[in-house]
């Protein structure tokens, strides 16, 4: 039997109808949430990737606005464009654009930003909510990864998961949100012995490398669920195609997220989900601050990163 498809694109819209409510509920007050990216330079994924959070962020109501730098900016400018941003009380959000030149350390960047903004969660103190298991902006890929788990049914306490791949984005805060969940894990890369022995155990096998076409049928368990984060463009392929063979691994697998239309759009809708719960944070600081009386903000203030 062929495995279930985990329609990304479902579970996205449901995502954004919730965000689009709180965003009114928000704009009611005059504080809309206003969204901010930075992108140094171009590239095909981060390009698709700015479609997909325009597009969204109008859908819901949200402000957003693009800068473009060229791909020569220094890291000292850099850092003063992020810093500029977040010094803004009108922006609510901001976002850097991945991949930077390799030449620029985005960490540097990141910790430059104001946390309370850090849509994107990448600034240490909000990786360390991860950690903690905590509510707090986290890694919207990360949390893409754990809502599509989720609605594939699987019991994750007690659960085998393998995470292939070990980037400070996408597979470390997949592998800590899932672990946090309960589950046993096992974390793989390009240094590990004999991938296979290591994906076949897995109940749960999630594959975050960007290297097309990696798992095949001989690494995956009969019945497991895979969630293919992969996003790579080909020469002269029209789509992108994931990590994952998708046509030979839906022969074993019970469930599998389709390349395009699977982890990106709810990666979109993390974002987004993000983006309105740092704005409902940072308007209950500053009614705080007014001595405005208790009970805002509305619902599930950073509600994205805790635990059910």
């Amino acid at each position: 039997m062929a495995a279930t498809v985990l329609d990304g694109r479902a579970l996205a819209r449901a995502i954004r109808e919730e965000v689009r409510r709180r965003v009114q509920a928000l704009a009611e007050r005059g504080f809309p949430p206003n969204l901010v990216s930075i992108q140094v330079g171009e590239s095909e994924p981060s390009r698709a990737y700015l479609m997909s959070q325009r597009r969204a962020c109008a859908e819901a109501g949200i402000l957003y606005s693009h800068v473009q730098l060229d791909a020569g900016v220094s890291e000292r400018q850099l850092i003063a464009h992020v810093r500029a941003v977040c010094d803004n009380e009108e922006v609510t959000g901001l976002i850097i654009q991945l991949p930077v030149p390799e030449r620029l350390d985005v960490h540097r960047a990141y910790l430059a930003m104001d946390p309370r903004k850090d849509v994107e969660g990448m600034h240490p103190s909000n990786l360390g909510s991860v950690m903690l298991g905590e509510p707090g902006l986290q890694p919207c890929t990360a949390l893409a990864v754990r809502e599509l788990v989720r609605a594939s049914g699987v019991a994750l306490r007690g659960a085998e998961v393998c995470v292939v791949g070990h980037s400070d984005v996408v597979g470390k805060p997949i592998a800590v949100l899932l672990l946090n969940e309960d589950a046993t894990l096992a974390v793989c890369h390009a240094h590990t012995a004999e991938l296979a022995a290591h994906t076949r155990r897995a109940d749960v096998l999630v594959v975050a490398v960007g290297q097309a076409n990696l798992i095949g049928r001989e690494h995956v368990k009969p019945g497991a669920v895979v969630i293919d984060v992969g996003m790579n463009y080909l020469d002269g392929a029209e789509r992108p195609v994931g990590d994952v063979r998708h046509a030979e691994v839906a022969e074993v697998a019970s469930a599998l997220t389709p390349v395009p239309g699977g982890v990106g759009p709810v990666t979109v809708a993390m974002l987004l989900r993000n983006t309105v719960a740092a704005a409902e944070a940072q308007l209950a600081e500053r009614e705080r601050a007014a001595g405005a009386p208790a009970g805002w903000p509305c619902s599930t203030p950073l509600a994205a990163g805790g635990k059910r």
